[in-house]
């Protein structure tokens, strides 16, 4: 019987030596599939968004009373009743409403547009570069239904061109326990990838069977970056700290020039519209960037989320 890839490296290369070779860091992401770089954001506004989402998750009840904010320590009492009115939290992390107040904060919007990150992408695209206005915040409250997200490649949530690229970074330090992202180093190479239903963020798990890449995984500090293009397979691990809350974002990067699915260009979750989150802005500039160029729509291909039967 074939089964799913179980090896398991741990530690990721720092790439931040090839930020200066740019060829040599499209070798390395051709070789691996994703980049790694130590301490690549400042930590200020990291933490500051830290602050802002946690104040947020404080409001509906679901921070242990007398501790210090920064430290996401759960209620696990008030969790838990909000979980079983609310099945959202096995998905995103928090309710819909809550969710609604982290994306109306103009600091989460702001962050993806950082010079460094478009440099970056600019280098590997070797064009100019379109960051997706849908953002995704994870706040992973440590609830009753939740479940890791499952390993997948992120082309059939998001489609569009394949020269797309995803960002991970976590909002303060996230060790191993914490559950931060692993990925299947060589799996970029694969096709898209059947489906089955599965547990966690998105719904769906990756068919692996007879996959012999192995996973990379690593403590991670707050400024780190994970990096990798539509087809890396990759999964989240479990928060082993009990009470705990991971916060982390999603990023997604491509060329100006390629195709894009319009659902890129609405909020996460479809929580709002853009007038809505924009209340309160300072920063003009952030609203609508991406209607300025001429973009490229391509139509959703719903088969690509179509569940198999088939198990390793």
């Amino acid at each position: 019987m074939m089964t799913n890839p179980s090896r398991v490296d741990t530690g990721f290369v720092d790439s931040t030596e090839l930020l200066e070779s740019p060829a040599a860091l499209r070798a390395r992401a051709a070789e691996d599939g994703f980049l790694f770089f130590r301490q690549f954001l400042p930590p200020e506004p990291l933490l500051e968004l830290r602050r802002q989402i946690l104040e947020i998750v404080q409001r509906y009840g679901w921070l242990k009373a007398g501790l210090d904010l920064m430290a996401g320590v759960a209620d696990l009492e008030a969790v838990a009743m909000s979980d079983a009115r609310d099945k959202t939290l096995a998905g995103n992390g928090v309710p819909l409403a809550a969710y609604r107040d982290i994306q109306r904060l103009e600091l989460f919007h702001t962050i993806p547009h950082h010079p460094q990150l478009i440099a970056l992408y600019e280098k590997i695209f070797q064009a100019a570069v379109l960051p997706h206005p849908r953002h995704i915040a994870r706040v992973l409250l440590p609830a009753p239904s939740f479940a890791p997200t499952p390993p997948h490649q992120d082309y059939i949530y998001i489609q569009g061109t394949h020269n797309f690229w995803t960002l991970w970074f976590p909002l303060g330090d996230c060790p191993l326990e914490l559950g931060g992202l692993s990925v299947l180093r060589g799996s970029h190479r694969e096709p898209v990838l059947d489906v089955v239903r599965g547990r966690g963020a998105g719904g769906f798990a990756a068919i692996l069977c007879g996959k012999d890449y192995p996973w990379v995984q690593d403590d991670y500090r707050c400024g780190d970056i994970l990096t990798f293009p539509s087809h890396t397979v990759h999964k989240g691990l479990p928060n082993q700290l009990g009470n705990r809350i991971r916060l982390s974002c999603d990023l997604r990067y491509q060329p100006v020039a390629e195709e894009i699915e319009k659902g890129s260009l609405q909020p996460h979750l479809d929580v709002a519209k853009w007038d809505e989150l924009y209340q309160g802005w300072q920063n003009e500039a952030l609203k609508y960037y991406w209607q300025k160029p001429e973009l490229k729509l391509s139509p959703w291909n719903p088969a690509l989320m179509t569940a198999k039967d088939r198990i390793c």
